[in-house]
């Protein structure tokens, strides 16, 4: 179409429609479709998006060059199209050297994410490998601080099971005998002992109870209650002396008989030794542990709860398995990859948004004769915050104070750099 018209005409619309002198050698190279793979991947990713940047920013400019005729405020325009230009130009060298930098953020964020698997996988390994201990310990600060006596409590189920297995082995041959007496019938001793040692059980732990019963009042000062508690007291002492620990004072006899050629214990001193035994036994660990877990038991079977003595003021304990290092270790993860993506996000989508923005600034300024990016983009808010109504607040204020002031900061600007 150019050639079939004479001079003039050839020459304006040559000048009009220069971009296709060019355009398709342009793109044809930066495409790159005969060269070699690695060759033909560098074109289309160093080249193709600022070759197809400079050939839209040509003939946005053709539609500027035109709009001349109608614009007012030529100089700004002309000045805003020449900046234009020079912002295409950063936008063309910020993408370049964005995509060095996307690639050298890559690796180091790959690095540090192989760091951050690593350590976490160690640190996961620990966890794991001191949970038991971290258990045991959280366990062992729960029933220090906690106001329940658990130690006590469990001291005192452990002496009545140890008292009644005790008494069991020793006052079985006798029972079996009795109920064998009366029954005709030899019983088996198994079967014996199991009805047995829950007997016993019960008869030790209400021993303990009589006891914490009889100290309550001591401390209450009833003398009603003292005296007859006093009186079942000591019925209990003389059941368990005799049939008790009569039996196990007995038991001893063979031991004491080999260090006297001539040993006799009679019924009186039998029975004195019993009485001796079932005091200090009693005495030991009512003040070692059974003075504060008899009271617990006896709430927790009376219905009464835990709380039914004096609860003590502790520090909540912390009795999570997991230690709080390794919750910090987690969080401080988190916030490095959340931190990291973002700035691999943005590497990634800066250096094309340039190039972009530039091309899109070629468009407004055609519309309304104002950029809409300032380039170049330095993160994604900046992509967000676009200029209000064509404008940045401060371009906006600049614009405002006089056209002249705006044109001249702008052309310093770009003698600056």
């Amino acid at each position: 179409m150019i050639n079939d018209n004479n001079s003039v005409v050839k020459l304006i619309l040559s000048a009009l429609l220069f971009p296709t002198f060019f355009q398709e050698a342009f793109i044809r190279f930066a495409w790159g479709a005969g060269d070699s793979l690695w060759l033909m991947i560098g074109k289309r990713l160093f080249l193709l998006l600022p070759v197809l940047g400079i050939i839209f920013g040509c003939w946005l400019s053709v539609a500027c060059v035109l709009s001349l005729v109608i614009r007012p405020n030529r100089r700004e325009f002309i000045t805003d199209f020449f900046l234009t230009w020079w912002d295409l130009g950063k936008a063309i060298a910020s993408f370049w050297g964005g995509i060095l930098k996307f690639v050298f953020n890559f690796f180091v964020t790959l690095l540090g994410a192989v760091k951050v698997i690593t350590l976490g996988l160690w640190s996961l390994i620990q966890e794991i490998l001191f949970m038991p201990l971290r258990l045991v310990g959280n366990l062992g600060r729960s029933v220090v601080s906690s106001s329940v006596p658990w130690i006590a409590i469990v001291l005192t189920l452990f002496w009545c099971f140890l008292e009644a297995v005790i008494f069991t082995y020793v006052t079985t041959p006798l029972v079996v005998d009795t109920f064998s007496n009366i029954t005709g019938d030899n019983l088996s001793v198994n079967m014996v002992r199991i009805p047995l040692f829950v007997f016993l059980l019960f008869v030790v732990l209400g021993s303990y109870a009589v006891l914490s019963n009889f100290v309550d009042s001591f401390k209450l000062k009833k003398i009603p209650t003292i005296l007859g508690i006093g009186a079942i007291e000591i019925v209990v002492l003389f059941v368990e002396v005799v049939f008790l620990y009569r039996e196990f004072v007995d038991a001893l006899v063979p031991w004491f008989a080999q260090y006297s050629a001539n040993f006799e214990l009679g019924v009186f001193s039998t029975l004195a030794i019993a009485t001796f035994v079932w005091f200090g036994v009693r005495s030991i660990s009512w003040f070692l542990f059974a003075a504060s877990g008899t009271p617990t038991i006896m709430a927790i079977i009376q219905g009464k709860g835990l709380a039914a003595g004096e609860v003590r003021e502790t520090t909540p304990v912390r009795r999570s398995s997991v230690s709080t290092d390794f919750m910090d270790r987690i969080k401080e993860n988190a916030s490095w990859i959340e931190k990291a993506g973002d700035d691999l996000l943005a590497a990634f989508a800066l250096p094309p948004l340039q190039v972009l923005a530039a091309s899109i600034n070629f468009c407004t300024l055609l519309v309304s004769g104002e950029h809409l990016f300032e380039l170049p983009l330095k993160d994604m808010n900046a992509v967000v915050k676009t200029r209000t109504n064509g404008l940045t607040p401060e371009a906006k204020g600049v614009k405002d104070n006089g056209s002249k002031e705006y044109a001249k900061e702008r052309i310093g600007d770009f003698q600056h750099v």
